[in-house]
């Protein structure tokens, strides 16, 4: 980056609690990488001058809930993954293109947790933007995968796109694995969970991709049932490494970025 300082961002409704500024300037400053990161938290009126400031004034963003769609009309290109599940997590504005890293920091997060899911049958919860790329991921790793959404026929049409199965009515349980990619239990909804207990029966894990409180309403039910429980701590870690590596044009090192997770829970101790 020639000595660059990056200036970097993420947008969102609320992004106040977000441990993403600490999560890019440490991995960026292990590789020598100084960084500006910003927190942005705007509505959907502000939406609009908002990502035109990104664009213009920053080297690079990150996209949260729920603006991982609607990003899209303001780039020049979308990659194949994030077309897939029409979600941009990641722009590079040099380029104007989007990028889907949370699909790949999903997977890496289960996979260091020893969490297998080729062959399981596994039950996503909400087809938000992390929604749809965890099934699509799930999908292509070679799980089972099922999507609940309370509206059936914005259920319907999302699994025909990604080519996943929906689900009626999680409560009748049967999965390998439960995920819970509402974002129900944060924010407005802490404490509450999007299932009861039913919904865990025959499941060995939960994974819940909140991360604050480290141990959501959805986890607490699911330990109730006697299931395993994993929060989206590393994901969120995993995810950011991918961008930095897009914003850098480093190639990704699965071995890379598990130890540099390993070192950065170590410094936040």
């Amino acid at each position: 980056m020639n000595g660059k300082k990056l200036r970097l961002g993420l947008i969102g409704k609320d992004v106040s609690k977000s441990l993403s500024e600490r999560i890019h300037t440490f991995i960026l400053k292990e590789w020598g990488i100084a960084c500006d990161y910003g927190r942005f938290s705007v509505s959907a009126e502000e939406f609009d001058g908002a990502i035109k400031t990104l664009m213009r004034e920053y080297d690079g963003f990150n996209i949260t809930i729920p603006y991982k769609k609607e990003v899209s009309a303001y780039l020049r290109a979308v990659e194949d993954g994030a077309r897939a599940c029409d979600s941009v997590n990641t722009v590079v504005t040099a380029t104007g293109v989007g990028y889907n890293t949370d699909g790949t920091g999903f997977l890496l997060m289960l996979e260091t947790a020893g969490i297998k899911v080729q062959g399981k049958k596994v039950l996503v919860l909400g087809v938000g933007g992390s929604g749809r790329s965890s099934a699509l991921a799930l999908k292509n790793a070679g799980a089972s995968v099922w999507v609940y959404r309370r509206n059936a026929q914005a259920l319907l049409e999302i699994c025909a796109k990604i080519g996943v199965f929906s689900c009626e009515n999680p409560e009748v349980g049967g999965f390998d694995i439960v995920v819970n990619c509402t974002g129900v239990g944060m924010h407005d909804t802490e404490g509450v969970s999007p299932v009861s207990q039913k919904a865990f029966q025959g499941a060995s894990f939960a994974v819940d991709l909140i991360y604050t409180p480290q141990k959501s309403a959805f986890l607490q039910t699911a330990e109730k049932a006697g299931v395993a429980v994993l929060n989206g701590e590393s994901m969120l870690f995993y995810q950011a490494y991918y961008a930095d590596c897009l914003y850098t044009e480093k190639t990704p090192s699965v071995s890379e970025a598990y130890e540099l997770y390993e070192k950065y829970k170590r410094s936040s101790l």
